[in-house]
């Protein structure tokens, strides 16, 4: 697929990169990204794919926009307020490129739909702001074969991971998925959320740019991917650090004795 003079000063910056090239735009071009929640994560996460030239996005939310979401989702706007995020992201990612494709998925992952939505991309980016979500996104990807970028933040911190547990590490073992890294999931009210505990809004800009920009990295093969590690940001003491996952033997999705054979056990 031959880019386009316009498509060529569109993208000049990325064709200039040796990691990117014309071929790395091309793929990016062709490439389908599924973006879960356009909320705090998913508002720059979607505009910098979108300003990339990733082709088909496909957004899956079923809220509406409120006041309160404006301090850090910047996707929406004051005069969204009501309107569904589906169709607000998807304005404002036609107004940075009018050639992206956006898909809006109007309603909630679900065990019932998740595999079937996932299976139609080619990277899933995850800004949901609940862990029974995360783990079932985390589920759909890896029966899939979807790579998986996970992303999350709280108050003054913020995390990266990617996940591509259908594939095996030098050993041979099972490259680590969300399982490995949370391990069961925490107790209703044992963790805080983003309403209850607050967080700075530019944090999600931040972590949501990082989790576009390992997206792009995934689709093109520029770089070091992200995969079996975790990039933990602290915006207080304005320090990154990048941890190594390990894959769990007790892991029911991946272990030695797998448990999870389905997404059955996620429904409600």
């Amino acid at each position: 697929m031959a880019l386009n003079d316009e498509q060529l000063e569109r993208y000049a910056r990325h064709i200039v990169l040796k990691e990117i090239g014309g071929p790395g735009q091309q793929k990016l071009l062709k490439a389908r990204v599924l973006i879960v929640g356009a909320g705090g994560l998913g508002s720059p996460c979607l505009i910098y794919l979108a300003a990339a030239g990733v082709g088909t996005i496909g957004i899956i939310d079923d809220d509406t926009v409120s006041l309160s979401n404006l301090q850090r989702q910047v996707a929406h706007g004051t005069e969204d307020l009501g309107r569904m995020k589906t169709e607000s992201a998807a304005d404002a990612a036609h107004r940075i490129n009018p050639d992206v494709k956006i898909i809006q998925h109007q309603e909630r992952l679900s065990a019932e739909n998740a595999l079937e939505i996932v299976s139609h991309y080619d990277v899933v980016a995850d800004g949901c702001d609940n862990f029974a979500t995360r783990f079932l996104v985390n589920d759909a990807c890896y029966f899939a074969r979807v790579p998986l970028v996970s992303a999350a933040v709280g108050q003054f911190e913020g995390q990266v991971a990617t996940f591509r547990a259908f594939e095996t590490d030098a050993e041979g073992r099972p490259m680590p998925n969300y399982r490995d890294f949370i391990g069961d999931t925490p107790a209703p009210g044992s963790v805080p959320t983003c309403e209850e505990a607050g967080v700075i809004g530019a944090l999600t800009g931040v972590v949501g740019s990082l989790q576009a920009l390992e997206v792009i990295k995934e689709i093109t093969g520029a770089g070091t991917s992200l995969a079996g590690k975790l990039l933990i940001y602290d915006a207080l003491d304005t320090r990154f650090r990048t941890v190594r996952l390990k894959w769990d033997p007790k892991n029911p999705l991946t272990g030695e004795s797998p448990t999870i054979r389905d997404l059955s056990g996620h429904a409600a």
